[in-house]
């Protein structure tokens, strides 16, 4: 059965396995979730489960959230996201998710928004290397150098390492696993670092390629 649930980062620490090895982990709040709204392949042509995370002052919704809330008969809801299962037929709308639904040694999925970095130069960005800092080299050690020949192609390929704008970008660490389970207080605790800052919001879900 696969299994898919909302969570918010709160931080990394570590625990100690029964021989005392140190394993660095991510400690993730994984819902409860709320099943908000059910697609169907006759309706909609594939099978999904649209989950809520996070509760929210329901003046800060518009009149179309409300709405859409009040149809599953949940409360207002700040993070919503679509999960695309085989099995979406055994959720329903109202069905709660809840971090039982991993258990202990389940390899998951982790999705999130990398950390905003901002405007960056190529060193930072792309891990490209500085040029020399002695004699003729000018007030350029960090530049990016040169792009290539002139004449021919006389244009810069797409897809060329150049300073510009890094992180904030969605990026998925596959192959994690749960090593601990707090069903009371809703946590999951995962082998490894995940992306985003603490209090950022990641997905976790099966594997799609198991190492």
């Amino acid at each position: 059965m696969q299994k898919g649930i909302i969570g918010k980062k709160i931080g990394m620490t570590q625990i100690f396995d029964e021989t005392g090895k140190v394993i660095p982990v991510t400690v993730i709040e994984a819902g409860p979730c709320v099943v908000v709204q059910k697609k169907t392949v006759e309706n909609d042509g594939y099978a999904s489960v649209q989950l809520g995370f996070g509760d929210m002052s329901e003046k800060r919704a518009n009149k179309p959230m409300k709405g859409h809330f009040a149809k599953a008969g949940a409360g207002v809801k700040r993070t919503l996201k679509e999960f695309r299962f085989e099995n979406a037929d055994a959720l329903n709308v109202g069905d709660i998710v809840k971090a039982d639904a991993f258990a202990v040694g389940d390899i998951v999925d982790v999705s999130g928004t990398s950390k905003g970095k901002g405007f960056q130069g190529t060193i930072k960005r792309n891990n490209n290397q500085r040029l020399k800092e002695t004699h003729g080299t000018g007030p350029v050690h960090r530049h990016a150098g040169s792009m290539g020949a002139n004449s021919s192609p006389s244009r810069i390929f797409k897809g060329k390492a150049l300073p510009g704008h890094m992180g904030a970008e969605k990026v998925t660490i596959q192959n994690l696993e749960v090593v601990k389970i707090d069903a009371e207080h809703n946590l999951i605790a995962v082998k490894g670092a995940v992306p985003g800052p603490k209090n950022g919001i990641v997905t976790i879900v099966d594997c799609v390629k198991k190492a």
